[in-house]
């Protein structure tokens, strides 16, 4: 740890703390009650995604407290400051959801801008939701500097009051978010009354904390532990449990000692780290959005990591955690059975891990799994050689339906399932199909294909959960199969095809399908193909009008719009670490 005045010549935070010149800066931060003591120590920056939005980040003011504490212990001056969040649960299923992967980026840039304006040495990021995991760590990997992620913690699993009236299988399982979203599709069809939907919407979220499955914020939750950037096991205790503040601390500490010996982003998430976290993604079924924030990532570090190489990985690693929305169990459950470093023990059994990865600890992947005792509990975390499935939850598509690829989550699905071939029925925007499916305006058998909501036609790449719930709802969602060039909430379930690029706002071949086009899902074979030939397809994209005109002709969802990149390659707006002629640390 840092002990005494620091040496800042090397440190950003002289520009704000050192010489005569920086005495008006100064005087600021005594206005603050800062000691000149505190003043001369490195400045961490302690950023929160904090809001009152949702759940998944009510909790993060009072454990950045806790960070701040460790900072402090280790002889560190923290700084606190918040960014935003889009909650995805509150912005699903209405145009709220187009601000919800823009807000990714917001996250990244206003986290960096705030760093660089005032000099931070360090960050420690904490964050709840599924964008504002990816876009903290992202900002962390941009600035590269010594760097602790840790995240606000997974919600309780709800559960119906004895002698409630609510069907049975609602009421013998844990409840999460996503049982709501098909309780609305249950309601739509009569099978769910007034009455019962009341008693559900109060229960099945009963505390702080992000959705409770292998969702997408549990997903990247996972990832941040995998990937290196936060101490093990820090993902997993569920936000109203007091023990997230000893990991708080605990990270605060840890970031000193990182900065101390000069242990930066970039040296932890490196290429080997990446596929790392893919693993983890693909062995607990996690989220397809992995697909779109890994390769995100890997840009501010300047690596190439694309869709396809997160695929390829997913495509030979074995599924063995249960979680849903695949599975039975939630985060908590994971926890209880010894977290990701036992998941992660295991794949090192297989041989699935590089042990060489540096962490957040200051320590190797391999030297902190050789402090791990547990081992799989056979319910919730299967053993590596008796998996669930022999091939990851999430697999990747390619065709001449998607030729820069496409993404299903396959996890819990047997494989006579994971192969759908149908005729297409069209639809030109999520409003469009969720009205259908609330009319029942399909039939068994269709593939719904659902455009316009890419990353720049939406604009903001939306997520189709409330149409994929109502699906399910009707118990139609093994009947129908869906793609988009949208994306799917990580609580999706039912043969739903996402991310598939190029996007209709491009040109792709998406653009160009018309009802009753047989397009043929295969999972197995990892194909997603329409029965068309190249010289039809040819046809109809010199017929094609160009991009279907949008409601954002300016602020912040057209400026998205104008610099989004390709979903396979993260759908980032700036051109990464490839194109830096400085480094933030080294100003």
């Amino acid at each position: 740890m840092l002990k005494g005045k620091a040496d800042k010549s090397r440190l950003p935070s002289r520009h704000v703390t050192e010489g005569p010149a920086r005495a008006p800066h100064r005087s600021y931060y005594y206005a603050m009650g800062l000691t000149e003591a505190e003043i001369a120590q490195p400045f961490v920056g302690v950023a929160t995604c904090w809001n009152e939005a949702a759940p998944c980040n009510i909790a993060l003011s009072r454990q950045a407290q806790a960070v701040k504490l460790g900072v402090k212990a280790a002889s560190g001056t923290p700084r606190e400051f918040t960014t935003i969040t889009v909650t995805d649960g509150i912005a699903m299923g209405h145009e709220g959801m187009r601000s919800s992967l823009a807000s990714r980026e917001a996250i990244a840039d206003t986290v960096e801008l705030t760093m660089r304006g005032h000099g931070y040495d360090a960050l420690v990021g904490l964050a709840g939701c599924d964008k504002s995991l990816p876009g903290m760590m992202m900002a962390m990997v941009r600035l590269n500097v010594p760097s602790v992620f840790i995240y606000g913690g997974s919600i309780l699993p709800g559960k119906v009051p004895a002698g409630a009236d609510v069907p049975e299988d609602f009421a013998s399982r844990d409840l999460t978010v996503q049982d709501m979203f098909e309780a609305v599709g249950r309601h739509q069809n009569g099978t769910l009354s007034d009455a019962a939907l009341a008693i559900l919407e109060r229960v099945a979220c009963p505390s702080a904390g992000a959705c409770g499955g292998q969702f997408t914020a549990n997903t990247m939750a996972c990832v941040s532990e995998a990937i290196g950037l936060a101490l093990f096991n820090s993902s997993g205790a569920p936000a109203p449990y007091e023990s997230r503040d000893q990991y708080g601390t605990a990270s605060g500490e840890a970031v000193m000692a990182l900065l101390e010996n000069d242990i930066r982003a970039r040296d932890v998430v490196t290429r080997k780290a990446l596929e790392n976290a893919a693993r983890v993604v693909a062995c607990t079924g996690g989220s397809t959005n992995a697909g779109l924030h890994l390769p995100a990532i890997a840009h501010e570090a300047g690596i190439d990591f694309t869709l396809q190489d997160v695929c390829e990985i997913f495509r030979d690693t074995p599924y063995f955690v249960d979680l849903k929305p695949g599975g039975q169990f939630v985060a908590k459950d994971l926890y209880d059975a010894g977290g990701i470093p036992v998941v992660m023990k295991e794949l090192r059994r297989a041989g699935l891990i590089h042990e060489d990865c540096m962490t957040a600890s200051g320590r190797s992947i391999g030297e902190e799994l050789d402090r791990v005792a547990g081992s799989p509990d056979g319910r919730v975390v299967h053993p590596v050689d008796a998996p669930i499935t022999k091939t990851g939850g999430v697999v990747g598509l390619t065709g001449n339906l998607a030729p820069e690829g496409a993404i299903v989550k396959v996890a819990g699905m047997p494989a006579e399932d994971q192969v759908f071939t149908g005729p297409a029925r069209v639809f030109e925007s999520e409003e469009e199909a969720f009205a259908a499916v609330k009319d029942r305006a399909y039939a068994e058998g269709e593939v719904l294909v659902i455009r316009n909501e890419g990353p720049a036609g939406g604009p903001g790449m939306r997520e189709m959960l409330s149409t994929t719930a109502a699906l399910s709802g009707q118990g139609m969602g093994k009947k129908v199969a869906l793609i988009t060039d949208g994306r799917f909430s990580g609580a999706t379930r039912g043969f739903c095809v996402g991310h598939v690029g190029p996007e209709a706002a491009q040109g792709g071949p998406i653009a160009l399908i018309e009802t009753g086009d047989v397009i043929t899902i295969d999972a197995v074979r990892g194909e997603i193909s329409v029965a068309l030939d190249a010289a039809e397809l040819d046809r109809r994209r010199q017929a094609w009008t160009g991009a279907r005109p949008t409601n954002y002709a300016s602020g912040a969802l057209w400026k998205f719009a104008q610099l989004v990149g390709p979903t396979y390659l993260g759908a980032v707006t700036h051109p990464g670490a490839r194109a830096e002629t400085h480094v933030y640390m080294d100003l």
